[in-house]
């Protein structure tokens, strides 16, 4: 859990270490909402909005993340003190953290 004061500059210096086609997952502490940052290129990012609205940025300079981030956080973090960070392999692999609809840490629901 990191501070939400401290966010931006934390995921900016973490984005600037991730490898192309990792990705950083920001999400809440109930796991509902998320904004997923995955690295395309040397200076590119797609972000992904997936919470109170459902929207994809790609090829997203390093110069224009960082205003992205502050507009996203503002809507999809209102009230949040503490954020959850987690530096992924693949953007497949952000759907797991995600509670509910049959998914999330107690896996896939299976009705044979």
């Amino acid at each position: 859990m990191i501070d939400k004061t401290t966010l931006i500059t934390t995921v900016l210096q973490r984005a600037d270490k991730l490898e192309t086609g990792h990705c950083l997952d920001i999400r809440t502490f109930k796991r509902n909402r998320s904004v997923a940052l995955i690295r395309t290129g040397v200076d590119a990012f797609t972000v992904i909005e997936d919470g109170f609205g459902q929207e994809r940025w790609e090829d997203v300079s390093a110069d224009k993340l960082k205003r992205l981030l502050k507009q996203l956080l503002k809507k999809e973090f209102p009230r949040s003190h503490k954020v959850r960070l987690y530096t992924l392999p693949s953007y497949e692999e952000a759907n797991v953290n995600r509670m509910g609809h049959g998914a999330g840490r107690f896996g896939p629901e299976d009705n044979d």
